[in-house]
């Protein structure tokens, strides 16, 4: 979707994802990853499927630097703080449909549809962009089910990190930190009818609470 946002908006935004750029990719240098899973998404695409990536809110920093240059188009919010992070995630490879559950959703959704349509993977933050907080949001599920491709659930720790105040609680890692991915098994959702989606979305949360308890352990285990 079009965004309204002045020319010094738009070179607000452009100035913030310049300056983020170093920042967050010289993070990423330092930082040491452990990765379980990585074959569920390898295995979907080998097979011509495509993946709908699906994270908590709160990882996407982390989320960045793991799949950056994929191809992925992910789900960003309609407003200036979208704008600015669509540009900055752009440095890293990806691409931005715009819209969230509570602006531009049916938009951004079809979008999204035509994007896997054409071949390309889509990431959603199933919490996004307002909350709740680790509540799983029906516009992945949804996704899914209209689409028949899969949900690819995944998880990102950091064994050191500084957590900020906001309602995500977003971790950011320190430089150095080791980095726990654990990425499960890949989601079916059969239909769009509402028990089934509801299900889905139960079925999701789920899996994330395993998965961030998977990338604990793993973490416990490394040190």
């Amino acid at each position: 979707m079009t965004l309204r946002l002045s020319r010094s908006q738009r070179l607000k935004a452009t100035l913030i994802a310049a300056a983020g750029y170093p920042l967050v990719a010289g993070l990423g240098r330092t930082l040491s990853w452990s990765v379980e899973g990585a074959s569920h998404f390898d295995n979907v695409v080998r097979d011509g499927r495509r993946p709908i990536l699906a994270l908590w809110h709160g990882r996407i920093l982390a989320a960045t630097l793991y799949w950056r240059d994929r191809g992925i188009v992910a789900l960003t919010s309609a407003n200036f703080d979208g704008e600015w992070t669509a540009r900055l995630m752009a440095r890293f490879g990806y691409r931005a449909a715009r819209g969230s559950t509570s602006r531009g959703g049916g938009r951004a959704l079809v979008q999204l549809r035509r994007e896997l349509a054409t071949g390309y993977p889509v990431a959603f933050t199933v919490d996004g962009p307002r909350g709740p907080a680790r509540v799983v949001q029906a516009g992945a599920v949804w996704l899914a089910g209209a689409t028949g491709q899969p949900i690819i659930p995944f998880h990102i720790e950091a064994d050191r990190h500084w957590t900020t105040r906001s309602w995500d609680g977003a971790q950011i890692p320190r430089p150095f930190s080791r980095i726990a991915v654990a990425i499960g098994t890949p989601l079916s959702i059969a239909s769009t009818d509402t028990d089934v989606l509801e299900r889905g979305r139960d079925l999701l949360a789920e899996t994330l609470a395993a998965l961030e308890q998977r990338c604990r352990g793993m973490l416990e285990a490394a040190n």
